[in-house]
């Protein structure tokens, strides 16, 4: 028997009698009315059920600056060489980058040895470390001297800089204050915000004074077109936030005037990682994704990955047979979720379907989320209403709500097995098992499966790579939001 009614119209009952195939008018029933109305159809909609759980943040204005990025940046990278045994130099590092070691704070130059006490010989694997005195009044770049540098003679208070090549990666230490010392200029945090519109959502059902007061033995009622209703806009909202782009216009209201419309940014697009997937999952990629997951400067407490149906019959495909230390269980996770859990020596990856996922085209791809790196901002509760319409014996009832989800860090992964552009991506990896070397492609980061000799012969098993300035180079640097 047929007993749907199309969601948002008005429930009479008329309406009703064919929506069931011709019932006679009265015989309805009405049980009670779940007062959570986001509390079933979690299995469908599970990115509005991290959202429901997420860190939640009231806000005075639906337009919000979102700092991604609490931290601020811990390396620098130079831009130029550096002259060799110089007792001060000033480090060419990128525009905007001078100011973030302040006067007495240390650096520690990745790449380039330092010097024994003495000062005559090098210290292989033991780095060079630089002292800040000061700033360069025209560049605004750091004015630095050796700490463990090289001395014309052991007596020497001087320590002179070697060469630092261009492209040299250095790593922000604690300051170092001489002895009377307790006054040191505060640290340069200035973390870049995104704008993030927050989106006004609502559902209304108009149920008559006559199907109100219809109780008989049809199972069949308010509660049945109510549920039907929430369960719709449940799964749109879904879909929203996964795929939504941001917007802000303004539309013409009959006796209201011009109203400002916002539309939230989905999740897919607000993802500065992004891993781009060909071919078949074997065991040493999805150790990869975890060693990239959790290796990180962020790193999340969990690791859930809300996948499509395709991205999930590959991994469950997967040989694990030469891997006995890599465990597969079946749990029910912390959300009530029954997740396949994956346990490796980074952690562990729990893996969920996400049907709005393959409605929106993306059924080999799939999200890698810190479950405890969401933001839900929210600028009006979710509430209910109910209004009498003014010329109608009936009722008006409905659901609003004014919300935003957004990632907070940087740990989290869109995996794309789609071949689609990476978008906004702030890194874009791809993990590569040949021995040959990759085309090279400027702007793509090659996460080694294997050794690759064709790159460089330190390009090994577990390493990043990318292209730049015509030439292969390691990737270390941080992500760029």
């Amino acid at each position: 028997m047929n007993t749907s009614i199309n969601p948002g119209q008005p429930a009479t009952v008329g309406a009703l009698a064919n929506a069931t195939g011709g019932i006679n008018a009265g015989n309805f029933v009405e049980p009670d009315i779940d007062a959570q109305l986001f509390s079933f159809n979690s299995e469908d909609t599970p990115l509005m059920n991290l959202m429901l759980r997420a860190k939640r943040v009231k806000v005075n204005s639906p337009e919000v600056d979102h700092f991604m990025i609490d931290e601020p940046k811990s390396t620098l990278t130079t831009t130029a060489d550096t002259p060799s045994n110089q007792a001060q130099v000033i480090l060419p590092v990128s525009p905007g980058e001078g100011n973030l070691p302040r006067q007495f704070t240390t650096l520690l130059v990745k790449g380039v040895d330092g010097f024994d006490s003495e000062g005559k010989s090098k210290t292989p694997g033991k780095a060079l470390m630089l002292f800040v005195v000061g700033h360069d009044t025209a560049t605004g770049n750091p004015i630095v001297r050796a700490v463990n540098g090289q001395k014309l003679s052991p007596e020497d208070e001087i320590n002179l800089v070697p060469s630092i090549p261009s492209g040299t990666k250095i790593v922000l230490l604690a300051n170092s204050l001489y002895e009377t010392q307790k006054e040191v200029d505060p640290d340069l945090i200035v973390p870049q915000p995104t704008r993030v519109y927050l989106q006004k959502r609502g559902m209304n059902q108009v149920v008559s004074d006559y199907f109100e007061s219809q109780r008989k033995r049809t199972p069949f009622s308010k509660a049945v077109v109510a549920e039907q209703a929430i369960a719709n806009f449940k799964v749109r909202g879904n879909r929203t936030l996964w795929a939504g782009r941001a917007g802000k216009f303004q539309i013409n209201v009959p006796n209201l005037g011009m109203q400002t419309v916002y539309s939230t940014e989905g999740l897919r697009w607000q993802f500065k990682r992004e891993l781009q997937h060909t071919g078949r999952w074997t065991v040493e990629k999805i150790i990869a994704l975890a060693k990239m997951f959790f290796t990180g400067e962020d790193v999340p407490k969990t690791a859930l990955l809300l996948a499509g149906k395709d991205l999930l019959e590959q991994i469950q495909c997967v040989d694990f047979s030469r891997h006995p230390e890599i465990q597969i269980t079946t749990k029910v996770n912390s959300i009530g979720w029954s997740v396949t859990n994956f346990h490796t020596v980074f952690g562990d990856i729990e893996i969920k379907r996400e049907p709005t996922l393959d409605r929106l085209g993306w059924s080999r791809s799939g999200a890698l989320i810190g479950e405890d790196r969401l933001v839900h901002y929210v600028y009006s509760n979710e509430h209910s209403f109910q209004d009498r319409m003014n010329g109608h014996e009936a009722t008006r009832s409905g659901i609003l709500i004014w919300d935003a989800l957004a990632l907070k860090g940087s740990c989290h992964i869109w995996i794309d097995g789609e071949g689609e552009a990476s978008g906004d991506a702030g890194e874009c990896h791809v993990l590569w098992e040949s021995s040959e070397a990759p085309d090279p492609e400027e702007g793509k980061i090659f996460y080694l499966v294997n050794d690759c000799p064709a790159i460089s012969a330190a390009a090994k098993s577990g390493s990043m790579w990318h292209y730049e300035n015509n030439s292969w180079k390691e990737y270390t640097g941080e992500l760029s939001v």
